[in-house]
């Protein structure tokens, strides 16, 4: 049978409303009710209002330490006219929470009672009739509301209600959410991979995002891209739970069988939303089954199942997820977006100076690193078509709003010893993070002159002195409060595969040989030194086979090289060894840290310096090997007339 594909591109508004409409007339969203212990019902939603079955107290009650007394006893007390009460027939000591005694109507605090002799206490002021007494019912009366009926149990609730003497609780089932990954190429993690196999791990994403909206995901076995299996599991699953994900299948690609099987079993009601990532989504129902169709990217699949699962789920259970926090930044820089669709775009936050910066990073669909790194999603409306650099822009917050407030923003070269640094701050100031962007050393000295950026690894080579690093910052910014510190020396060179098969030398010798090379971006530092080497030698860049190939890591030059894209490719050592790769060293340079002046003074910019000259980091960094620690932390140059604080 030929498949049947029909893919939409419908607003998310849109899709959601036709999808709860035909949900709402099968009767999909209706979720059965069960009886729990109070002591279970945490985060569960109440099937009706919750109503308290005694009074608390029960009884009229003590609100203080002191004497229990009878109010009329005490009317002539003054300081000129003390009154005294014998212990047992006018009063009696209670502690607070304490029955109050027969035949009295008041306590009087014991700060305000004089014990001239045992047995015998006196006090100077009346007593109010029911003063610091607690009512019966004052907390709770019986048949009084203490939560209505959809609530979400929280945990002072569940003290409210065995004060209310309620031991069992009516509540919405969990919804049970089967989660299908289909894909001739997935395999279980832990498999043994081969060429073209991928690693299954969307199920793990959806199943701890279900378990955070009330529900319970059980995760299928892996099914082929084969129609008739995907039927199959399509239909016992949907006769088995109230909700069905089956990931990856629901484009329009050769094995994408999504589509023609939920048609065949049920009905499709949507199929492509207007969103982006995340187009080839599909909606549907099997008999009163809700099906959730999420493409296989795992950024499309995970943004999907936040746009399409969670509003779902809130509809089964009848009551509404914690809204998500939103926070007002200044995007970094230009932000396209093609028109049409929405567009989710993820960035890293920080708060540089007197702003909240954005900074957009990776968009492609596949990055799940991209979900990790990511602090916030930036909502791009269908009818805009991006937005301008240093325009104010809404974010929705990934991460909580207190982290990003004290997150260090790092925009400029890669380094692995960056990373190292991250986790020493982490260690010692937990609610510190180390938030990076690899974008050369150029493009981290320019976010560093647009103010987005509390500071910038760079290693620029001024070919006229041989020098790091001072005349870049001198020459592009001249006006601005700024300290250049060192982090480590580094040695760079060839990185070759492991055992150098090839016989590689150098450069030179392999644009001889046309042998295949991989490059770092422009504006890189390292791709500085590699046209520095290129001028010395009187070498062609055209000339050098892959010199336009360019990745933005070290890690992703050895990457290039493990898996056959290229021969070789400038990095520096600490990359090849983690790597397992060849290397042939050829210069040592100067990686240093550029930092705003106010936040070097600031109490994360201290944090970040303690860091740098901690043994934590030199031994961390020694294991890495190819590094040099003999000027780590010195300061080389200070702009702006400071006073330094800090020096290694």
């Amino acid at each position: 049978m030929a498949r049947r594909i029909y893919l939409e591109n419908i607003e998310l508004d849109e899709a959601l409303r036709r999808w709860f409409l035909r949900l709402e007339e099968s009767g999909a969203l209706l979720l059965q009710t069960e009886s729990v212990d109070v002591r279970d019902a945490l985060g569960r939603i109440t099937a009706e209002a919750v109503l308290a079955k005694r009074h608390s107290p029960h009884f009229l009650a003590s609100a203080m330490d002191g004497i229990a007394v009878k109010a009329e006893e005490t009317l002539l007390a003054r300081d000129t006219n003390p009154v005294l009460l014998h212990l047992t027939n006018q009063y009696h000591e209670v502690d607070t929470g304490d029955p109050l005694p027969e035949g009295c109507n008041a306590v009087i605090m014991s700060e305000e009672v004089h014990y001239p002799q045992k047995g015998v206490a006196e006090i100077v002021r009346p007593a109010i009739p029911w003063q610091h007494v607690r009512p019966v019912g004052e907390d709770l009366t019986a048949t009084e509301m203490i939560v209505p009926v959809n609530h979400r149990v929280g945990a002072y609730d569940l003290g409210g209600f065995l004060a209310g003497g309620v031991f069992r609780l009516l509540v919405r089932q969990r919804p049970r959410v089967a989660i299908i990954p289909t894909g001739t190429e997935i395999k279980k993690a832990e498999s043994n991979l081969k060429a073209g196999d991928l690693v299954e791990y969307n199920s793990a994403i959806f199943s701890a995002l279900l378990t955070e909206w009330g529900a319970i995901p059980v995760v299928e076995d892996i099914v082929e891209d084969e129609l008739e299996q995907i039927k199959q599991a399509l239909q016992k699953a949907s006769d088995t739970y109230d909700v069905v994900i089956i990931n990856a299948g629901s484009s329009a690609g050769r094995e994408d069988f999504t589509h023609q099987a939920i048609e065949e079993l049920g009905e499709v009601v949507v199929h492509g939303l207007a969103v982006k990532p995340g187009k080839p989504a599909l909606l549907g129902l099997i008999g009163n089954t809700p099906i959730v169709g999420l493409p296989g990217y795992p950024v499309s699949a995970t943004l999907d199942c936040e746009i399409l699962v969670r509003p779902l789920m809130e509809a089964m259970q009848q009551n509404l997820l914690p809204p998500k926090d939103k926070i007002k930044a200044h995007i970094s820089r230009t932000t396209n977006s093609s028109g049409g669709s929405k567009e989710y775009i993820r960035v890293t936050l920080g708060q540089v100076g007197n702003k909240m910066v954005a900074t957009p990073i990776s968009r492609g669909a596949g990055v799940i690193s991209s979900l990790i790194k990511a602090d916030g999603l930036l909502i791009v409306p269908e009818n805009l078509e991006g937005y301008s650099a240093g325009e104010e822009v809404e974010i929705e917050l990934i991460k909580e709003r207190n982290a990003i407030l004290r997150n260090i923003i790092s925009i400029g070269s890669h380094d692995l010893t960056q990373d190292q640094l991250g986790s020493c701050i982490r260690m010692h100031h937990p609610d510190i993070r180390l938030s990076s962007a690899n974008t050369g050393s150029f493009g981290g000295l320019m976010a560093m002159r647009r103010g987005e950026t509390h500071m910038a690894g760079i290693h620029l080579l001024d070919e006229e002195t041989g020098e790091y690093n001072e005349s870049y910052v001198k020459k592009y910014l001249p006006d601005e409060d700024i300290i250049l510190m060192n982090l480590v020396y580094r040695q760079q060179g060839l990185m070759v595969e492991k055992g150098n098969p090839h016989g590689i030398k150098g450069i030179k010798d392999m644009v001889n040989r046309k042998l295949s090379y991989v490059n770092r971006q422009k504006g890189s530092g390292t791709r500085i030194l590699l046209d520095h080497i290129l001028k010395q030698e009187g070498l062609d860049p055209d000339k050098l086979l892959g010199y336009d190939l360019e990745e933005y890591t070290h890690l992703g030059v050895g990457t290039a090289i493990l898996s056959g894209q290229a021969m070789a490719g400038l990095a520096v050592y600490s990359a090849a060894k983690s790597l397992d790769l060849g290397f042939l060293p050829l210069y040592e340079e100067r990686y240093d840290l550029l930092l705003r002046a106010d936040f070097f003074h600031s109490k994360e910019g201290q944090a970040l310096c303690e860091a740098v000259n901690s043994e934590d980091f030199a031994r961390r960094v020694t294991k890495l090997g190819g590094y040099s620690l003999r000027d780590t932390g010195k300061i080389w140059l200070m702009t702006g007339g400071q006073e330094l604080e800090h020096e290694g």
